[in-house]
């Protein structure tokens, strides 16, 4: 069930994609939501209309929970639920930045067994799942194998930055805004962690 739920979500992170890119070529703008949850543009939402029509269609038994749907108790009944985040790094989307894109899986009595994170304007499309392995753009992928802090580079917010966040001194760190994006890049070859402060 994994492998067809991974191709599912693939395809439909790059539909996602395609909307996202018409947006991006736009306006942008963008509505803060309520509660200081951040910012909130019309592709987010498009994007999420479109996963929720074409993925519960697809598999009307699963729950969900998306980051741009208000939520609701239905998904706890259901084995299999989709999460998504319509764009991740909406606040690079908005300033036209890249690192921004799609993050959609599929969970299972609570444990993740298929995800995806499509990258449009970069091109990357991240896919796993439990007992398939880990691919970007269909090419195996796994973690860098490094046991030691020092010398690695790790994945951060720029808000991460502070030196109040290092007193022992910051290891290499780069700054994605996107964080599935951080959690997906590590395995690449590129770095050899993501890190956060918050809850994640």
């Amino acid at each position: 069930m994994p492998g067809r739920d991974l191709a599912l979500l693939e395809e439909a992170a790059r539909a996602a994609g395609e909307i996202a890119l018409r947006h991006f070529d736009g306006a942008r703008a963008a509505t803060e939501k309520p509660g200081g949850q951040g910012p909130v543009t019309e592709a987010d939402l498009e994007i999420d209309r479109m996963l929720r029509a074409e993925l519960t269609a697809a598999r009307p038994g699963y729950g969900w929970l998306s980051e741009e749907s208000e939520d609701g108790t239905a998904r706890l009944a259901a084995e299999r639920v989709f999460i998504v985040d319509p764009i991740d790094g909406t606040r690079a989307f908005i300033a036209g930045r890249s690192a921004w894109g799609s993050a959609l899986a599929v969970a299972e009595r609570g444990r993740v067994v298929a995800g995806v994170v499509h990258l449009p304007r970069l091109e990357r499309t991240y896919a796993a799942g439990a007992g398939l392995g880990a691919r970007l753009n269909g090419i195996p992928i796994g973690p860098s194998g490094r046991a030691d802090l020092a010398g690695a580079q790790v994945l951060v917010t720029a808000s991460q930055f502070d030196a109040l966040n290092w007193p022992g001194g910051a290891p290499d760190v780069a700054a994605f805004p996107s964080g599935a994006y951080r959690f997906a890049s590590p395995p690449r070859g590129g770095s050899d962690a993501m890190l956060t402060f918050r809850d994640a």
